[in-house]
């Protein structure tokens, strides 16, 4: 089961962290991903790391101002969103895969970000 937080509302510019919990499961078989959707847009993955952190990707739109990360050892994953602009509201979905992110098996319930302008 995953459980994402950290959402909330912030100025165009700020910061965010959201966290990913997973439990229930082998945490370091899964790779993690962050999925967001905004109003009346297709779900875009924004950024995703391998079971072992070792690699991460990320859409285009959030490169060099999104990181992912992970901690196996206490079964979280974070997205670090720096410079956040009104483009990037949205809710957001941290979702597993057992199969490098192919196909996400598992989703958790998102968090909603709001950037002002």
């Amino acid at each position: 089961q995953l459980q994402a937080s950290g959402g909330g509302t912030v100025q165009a510019g700020g910061s965010l962290r959201l966290s990913c919990v997973m439990t229930g499961v082998i945490f370091d078989q899964w790779t993690i991903g962050w999925v967001r959707q905004a109003p009346g847009k297709e779900r875009e993955l924004v950024a995703d790391i391998s079971w072992s952190g070792g690699i991460a990707n990320y859409a285009d739109s959030v490169k060099g101002r999104f990181t992912i990360s992970r901690d196996n050892t206490k079964n979280i994953a974070w997205l670090q969103m720096n410079s956040l602009k009104p483009e990037d509201t949205a809710i957001y979905y941290c979702a597993g895969s057992l199969s490098d992110g192919r196909r996400w098996e598992s989703w958790g319930q998102g968090t909603l970000v709001t950037v002002s302008s």
